[in-house]
């Protein structure tokens, strides 16, 4: 075997060792006698798949000390600020600053990772040129799928419609959307059925942003819920940060939710900035921001979570850190009993896995070696310290590593 790590914990607790041969597990078991041409000891460390980041935004990160401070702190002030530097992006400039927060989420243990990427008149295609140029140079470390995001609308845009189909031919993975940011609900249907159009043309999953407002008008999820079942693209449906769900009377959010189930849509949160933007003009009490995460996974509707923003006008925070993520999620989402702890590892490992379509994932005989070797004993652990990754495994190479500091100033 090219390569054996011994003394692996799962997350079921099991000791075990996991076999490594041409870039795949080749065998899992309590007792492999034989030598590896390589060999990690991880002495009982936690063992997983790698992370899964669902949803981000390459092109924006890291332009927080470069454009002005969003005075606001709104969605509405910092989508405006961002106008300025978008108009003069370079491919350079977005692969550089992108670049930083690839190899931060690699050392934190992500192997894939969904960004969407602004296709407007502002900024042109330029944003997806340099991200289509980031994942060329990053394809042996990290698998991204690219989503082209009319943010600015597309009837409000005059002229993005056309540049989506472009991106599409430019090699975008998914089609993405915004249907709250237009003037009425007939354009946001409008945009609805334009993005669905798109994505049958070019055989494509549908990611859109829906309802990121606290506002109870915005009802734009049921518009794409019901898309979804006309188009007869069930399965192929993701809606990101629903924030308007959580406003909506208990009545009308069952019915949107019981047709999202229907549809058999995906769901992602992002508690980060939403907690952050959301509920801005409210006194007390301060409404959360997020989506009804609870009641989602209740219905057994699959979902996850993102970092979405890393040091830019939306949320100057961020560590490309899932396992951070995660622990802000289950504050945010009140997550605390033990199998809400452990839905919270799901929602970015398996869970995401299946909003991203990702064959072959898992710690599995024949599935490409993939893993990150956690310096924690379980899961609990992993979420509340956010310790070292000390390994990153890429189709069985080595890709991050740190090493363990052991301090003995307190003879600890």
């Amino acid at each position: 075997m090219d390569l054996i790590i011994r003394n692996a914990r799962l997350r079921t607790g099991e000791l075990t060792n996991i076999g490594i041969t041409d870039g795949k597990f080749s065998q899992i078991a309590s007792n492999i006698p034989s030598k590896g041409t390589e060999e990690i000891d991880a002495a009982g460390m936690l063992v997983t798949p790698p992370f899964i980041e669902p949803h981000i935004h390459l092109d924006k990160v890291n332009i927080l000390d470069v454009v002005r401070p969003n005075a606001s702190g709104t969605l509405t002030e910092a989508i405006e600020i961002i106008w300025a530097k978008k108009k003069n992006y370079t491919v350079d400039d977005v692969v550089e600053r992108s670049m930083k927060v690839i190899q931060k989420a690699i050392q934190n243990g992500t192997l894939h990772m969904r960004t969407h990427v602004d296709v407007d008149t502002i900024g042109g295609l330029k944003p997806l040129e340099g991200v289509l140029t980031l994942k060329e140079q990053v394809k042996h470390l990290i698998d991204l799928q690219i989503v082209a995001f009319p943010q600015e609308g597309i009837v409000k845009n005059h002229g993005c419609a056309e540049l989506l189909w472009q991106a599409m031919e430019m090699g975008a993975d998914i089609i993405g959307g915004m249907p709250a940011n237009e003037a009425s609900p007939t354009d946001s249907h409008y945009h609805v059925d334009l993005i669905f159009k798109i994505a049958k043309a070019f055989n494509v999953d549908v990611d859109m942003h829906v309802d990121e407002t606290d506002d109870p008008f915005y009802r734009t999820l049921e518009m794409v819920a019901d898309a979804t079942i006309k188009n007869h693209w069930q399965g192929r449906v993701t809606a990101g940060h629903t924030c308007a769900l959580a406003a909506y009377d208990d009545h009308y959010a069952n019915y949107v939710m019981d047709k999202v189930k229907d549809a058999g849509m995906f769901m992602i949160t992002n508690p980060v900035t939403n907690l952050m933007l959301q509920g801005r003009n409210d006194k007390q009490p301060i409404r959360r921001g997020i989506t009804r995460v609870k009641e989602l996974l209740e219905r057994d509707i699959v979902m996850s979570f993102g970092q979405d923003c890393v040091r830019d006008t939306f949320y100057p925070f961020g560590s490309a850190d899932m396992l951070q993520v995660a622990l802000i999620t289950a504050h945010a989402a009140q997550m605390s009993r033990p199998h809400e702890r452990e839905k919270l590892f799901d929602m970015i490992t398996t869970d995401a896995a299946k909003i991203l379509k990702l064959e072959d994932y898992g710690i599995s005989v024949g599935n490409p070696a993939n893993l990150v070797i956690i310096d924690a004993n379980n899961i609990d652990e992993a979420i509340s310290l956010q310790p070292e990754r000390r390994y990153v495994i890429r189709s069985g190479k080595v890709i991050a590593y740190s090493s363990r500091e052991i301090y003995n100033a307190l003879n600890l």
